[in-house]
């Protein structure tokens, strides 16, 4: 079965947060605790996001299938609210947990937003393993997990794994087997490092929420509904056209069927109908603002024979105008040539000329290349030579201007997660790769860290001022062995703007 679809960020702070408590377990540095501190806050950040799309989603549906169809709709909304009340119920015994590890660590301290004893080990270990919070908790996370999974229908359980568990971790070769309760709020562990792993599983929790919410909801699309309500629809491909083009509109109903044949009237015309939908069209003979209105007729299931109005329709009829068209999105980027074509229509390409203000324009006959240097908008205006030799301006289009996105940092093909010892041997650099950006653009990395850490052993840290491995960190990479820990950070690269950036860090575990 397919897993909860996490972003990219949300994996990155789920290994970060594993490459942070190895640290953790040989040596609490403010850096590292600094590192759990800010894991925290993106986690309750990403938590937010979760909520609001779960939030969103109860709305949604109130406001369409239960009042469309209440008596199909009801136990639906019941049986995700059920589930909600299960996801609130662990959420808020978490929360205590986090209250009292807070109280016992002195509170929050202001300057740095972190409990005062953030660095203390001793009082995870003895509140939540001596004391036996952290085996109640994991108990009341697979209970939670269990009631979710059995008030869903085997057809919407298909296809859902829960990211929410407290299963113990896989036996590793040369460690000794541990527990789930031991691996979070164990010996060695920071308290600030137990207040993430417990604001970790709450953001496990509210992602279970929002992928088991969604099933069910949806669930409700699936069900044979009888319609006996309907609404009349006009779509056209456009409501500005030149005089001489053709109008055309699309008259439907959004409630229609398969089985449903209804009878569309468009100013005493009456419309072909074909699955549904009815096509009107007329001939633009001039300028100015047109409106049109129309009838849809159905049977109901009751056999009665409804009907509705369509509300007025209006459409513009203009004389030419320019067009600008993006060739590849609808912003230009600092730092690469931007694609434009330019036509306007009565005029043939190679009498119209463009411009750009605030950046560089180049080419002709239709097709322009624009290059800009900074943030923020620009306009390109398109002029039209006509017959009597006289230049008119035919219009102008702003176009917002935007720095090149972030490339994502690459080792071995990949941005973290598990390597084998000979795959990671055999990489000598690390890259900045721009995926899924349709412009020819490249980075060079000018500097980054990387941090070796093996099991039981003290973190090794290296520089290098390229992309390249340095001979020092080519030779502690040829010793690492299985369960060590690379983390790449204080990345900076250079794109084709020429901004420096700093780029997110990547974490590994070595197999």
């Amino acid at each position: 079965m397919a897993g909860i679809k996490e972003t990219p960020r949300q994996k990155m702070m789920g290994i970060l947060y594993l490459v942070l408590l190895g640290i953790a377990a040989t040596t609490v540095t403010d850096h590292v605790l600094d590192a759990f501190r800010n894991l925290t806050v993106s986690l309750e950040t990403s938590t937010k996001n979760v909520q609001s799309t779960v939030t969103n989603s109860f709305a949604s549906f109130e406001a369409t299938n239960m009042k469309s169809d209440p008596v199909r709709a009801t136990p639906i909304h019941d049986k995700a609210k059920k589930v909600q009340t299960y996801i609130n119920d662990l959420n808020n015994y978490i929360t205590q947990i986090k209250n009292e590890l807070i109280v016992q660590g002195g509170g929050i301290e202001e300057v740095t937003g972190d409990v005062k004893a953030r660095a203390d080990v001793d009082i995870s270990p003895r509140f939540m393993i001596r004391q036996g919070k952290a085996k109640d908790l994991k108990l009341r996370i697979m209970d939670t997990r269990n009631k979710i999974l059995t008030s869903m229908e085997p057809n919407e359980r298909a296809g859902v794994k829960l990211a929410l568990n407290a299963e113990d971790p896989p036996k590793m070769k040369g460690r000794l087997r541990t527990t789930w309760e031991d691996d979070n709020f164990g010996e060695g562990v920071p308290l600030t490092a137990a207040i993430t792993a417990l604001t970790k599983i709450q953001a496990d929790l509210k992602n279970s929420e929002s992928e088991v919410v969604r099933k069910i909801l949806g669930s409700a699309t699936n069900v044979d509904i009888v319609l006996d309500r309907f609404e009349a629809v006009a779509v056209a491909p456009s409501s500005y056209i030149l005089v001489g083009q053709e109008y055309k509109a699309s008259v439907f109903l959004t409630a229609s069927s398969s089985t449903s044949n209804p009878e569309i009237t468009v100013g005493g015309q009456k419309l072909n109908v074909v699955d549904g939908k009815g096509l009107y069209t007329t001939v633009a003979q001039s300028e100015g603002e047109k409106s049109w209105s129309g009838v849809i007729k159905v049977r109901a299931a009751s056999g009665e024979l409804k009907e509705y109005k369509l509300a007025e329709q209006s459409y513009t009829v203009a004389r030419p105008s320019a067009v600008v068209s993006p060739d590849k999105m609808n912003v230009f980027y600092i730092g690469v040539p931007n694609p434009v074509s330019v036509s306007a229509p009565g005029f043939a390409k190679d009498k119209i000329r463009a411009t750009v203000s605030g950046g560089e324009i180049s080419g002709g006959n239709g097709a322009y290349s624009v290059n800009v240097k900074s943030s923020g908008e620009v306009i390109v205006t398109v002029t039209g030579t006509m017959e009597n030799g006289k230049t008119t301006t035919l219009g102008s289009s702003k176009f917002r201007t935007k720095r090149i996105p972030a490339p994502r940092v690459k080792f071995g093909g990949k941005s973290g997660g598990r390597l084998g010892t000979g795959a990671m041997k055999a990489q000598n650099r690390i890259f900045a790769v721009l995926e899924d950006f349709e412009f020819d653009a490249k980075f060079e990395i000018s500097h980054f860290s990387m941090y070796i850490t093996k099991p039981r052993g003290e973190p090794q840290v290296f520089e290098s001022n390229n992309n390249a491995f340095t001979p020092a960190m080519q030779n502690a990479m040829n010793g690492i062995v299985t369960g060590s820990r690379v983390f790449f950070d204080n990345i900076f690269a250079t794109g084709p703007d020429g901004m420096k950036r700093q780029l997110d860090p990547i974490a590994f575990m070595v197999d």
